[in-house]
């Protein structure tokens, strides 16, 4: 079986979907092969840039060997300048390459067809058939289309995960099909999964792919093969990905330890609305896992995809550290208001928390159901502060709950705590289709395309996208404290980067040299910010 994850979505880590795949199939004697298209059509497509018609992309065409080489330097990462100087020459080269198609936009984390809607089912099925124009094409024939002869797979698992994949996705489909009619595809995915998961879902794609799956592909997969499940967990497999061509300072290793979310309940969420269970694996299990991949991999940090860590993972990965630094999306909880606690978190590896808090206003927090105070935030914050744990902090702006009073009471909290946040994402709320916000308000549709999975509203409190874009723009990021934590995010790679730029790091230098002998640290220089915190770290492997 052939495994794809195909273009274009960030290229920092190697794709946890085909590799929690590989690793079942190969425990049940499945044989696989992984190919990260995404990552290698990204490179493939910078090396093809050419005629540069002004002085910035010269310069990035000419160095952009030594550019992507800098972001797998761990140096890069200590100074703010360095780093995104280097991101944005290498973005840079990648619209150059795109720069004769212009109904084409790109872009390190993006790929749209002014053209085609990856939202409309017609659209997706024309890109199939139209399948030799994408600008991935040749990469699919020259690089993939051999491999596929030389192996010989009986089934190829395509695994869309993000929207800016869909289009791409479905020229690969097409040559696919084109090629090889032989074989089966197979379409799966986090995105594949939300469309499957629409009460009105009528697979538009029967004449192309084979098998749709939503939701976990492991046994679906199997079962196609013709194998019956022996094992319920098995460890994701990276062994024949290229972990040190990812645009990162050493490999990052996403892990993921649960599917859905163990709260469950926040209306402006999809989880909910597509009745996504939730489902753990065995924190005994999760450690071993971590602690032999770690092994096995040596990474540069571990990133856990949770939805929400678990207090009791939490709880495993302080009693049995991964032996690596780690991130994750965590929910704003008593455990984390334990100072104690987020100490002994801290020297577990963990280096930053991704946590949702949305909104500085309780009336709006109680409305989406989101099950905290703003009495706990403020302990939480506190406590991560004195821990060294950094923070990369979500708000979420016009929900219907919402208007002009509580966006600056949201404001004036973040304003009290700039200290503790050390960095944000700021978002203006999308409701999703089949909601519990949808069974009470006027839904209008982004698109016109079958596939949405959010809609605009009418906001029964006037708070409007133009109205919270004028908010956002004239008063919250206008905010030195706020500016400052804003400047900090790194560009088009965001979260993904983030942790390599660490508030305080988590242990002393003895510690780390002792715990984690591959890893580098240093003082981050330059920049219009320096993340104003004592002694910030990069973190990073040293090849």
């Amino acid at each position: 079986m052939f495994l794809i994850h195909p273009p274009l979505a960030k290229a920092a880590e190697p794709p946890a979907g085909i590799a929690a795949l590989a690793g079942y199939l190969r425990q049940h004697g499945a044989p696989c092969t992984q190919v990260d298209a995404n990552l290698e059509a990204q490179l493939w497509l910078m090396d093809l840039a050419q005629d540069p018609d002004d002085t910035w992309s010269g310069r990035a065409l000419k160095h952009r060997q030594k550019n992507l080489a800098a972001l797998r330097t761990p140096s890069t990462y200590a100074n703010l300048d360095r780093y995104q100087r280097a991101v944005r020459d290498c973005n840079r080269v990648l619209e150059l390459a795109a720069s004769r198609r212009p109904e084409l936009s790109l872009n390190l984390a993006n790929y749209e067809d002014k053209g085609l809607d990856p939202l409309a089912s017609n659209d997706l099925l024309a890109a199939a058939r139209e399948y030799a124009s994408n600008l991935f094409f040749p990469w699919y024939q020259l690089h993939l289309g051999p491999l596929i002869e030389e192996r010989t797979p009986q089934c190829i698992g395509i695994s869309l995960c993000y929207l800016s994949q869909a289009l791409c996705t479905f020229s690969l489909l097409g040559f696919l099909r084109a090629t090889f009619p032989h074989i089966k595809l197979i379409l799966g995915g986090g995105l594949m999964t939300s469309w499957m998961s629409h009460p009105q879902w009528r697979n538009p794609f029967a004449n192309l792919v084979d098998h749709c799956i939503a939701g976990p592909g492991e046994k679906p997969l199997l079962a196609l093969l013709g194998l019956q499940a022996q094992h319920d967990a098995a460890a994701p497999d990276y062994s024949n990905l290229p972990l040190g061509r990812y645009l990162a300072p050493g490999p990052i290793l996403p892990y993921a330890a649960s599917r859905g979310c163990y709260w469950n309940k926040c209306t402006f969420c999809p989880e909910p609305a597509e009745q996504s269970h939730y489902r753990p694996i065995a924190a005994k299990t999760v450690v071993e896992h971590l602690q032999r991949l770690c092994d096995q991999c040596k990474p540069a940090l571990v990133h856990l995809l949770d939805n929400a860590v678990s207090p009791i993972l939490m709880e495993a990965l302080c009693e049995q550290p991964p032996f690596a630094p780690w991130y994750g999306f965590v929910r704003f909880n008593e455990q984390l208001a334990d100072p104690d606690f987020c100490r002994r978190l801290k020297s577990s590896g963990c280096v930053l928390l991704k946590l949702g808090l949305e909104s500085g206003s309780q009336d709006v927090l109680d409305a989406m159901h989101k099950g905290i105070s703003l009495e706990l935030v403020e302990r939480v914050l506190a406590a991560l502060q004195q821990a060294g744990i950094a923070t990369y902090v979500y708000l979420l702006f016009g929900t219907p709950s919402e208007s002009v009073t509580e966006a600056r009471q949201t404001l004036e909290f973040t304003l009290r705590h700039h200290e503790a946040i050390t960095f944000l994402n700021l978002a203006i709320f999308n409701m999703p289709v089949g909601g519990v916000d949808a069974r009470t308000l006027t839904g209008k549709p982004f698109s016109g395309g079958d596939l949405s999975l959010y809609q605009d509203f009418d906001h029964p409190r006037g708070w409007d996208r133009r109205s919270i874009r004028t908010f956002l723009d004239r008063e919250f990021k206008r905010q030195p404290e706020i500016a400052t934590i804003l400047r900090r995010d790194p560009p088009f790679f965001t979260s993904n980067h983030a942790a390599f730029f660490s508030s305080q790091g988590f242990a002393s230098n003895e510690v780390r040299k002792r715990r984690y002998p591959g890893v580098a640290y240093g003082k981050i220089t330059g920049g219009s910010d320096t993340l104003g915190q004592k002694n910030p770290l990069v973190i990073g492997k040293i090849e």
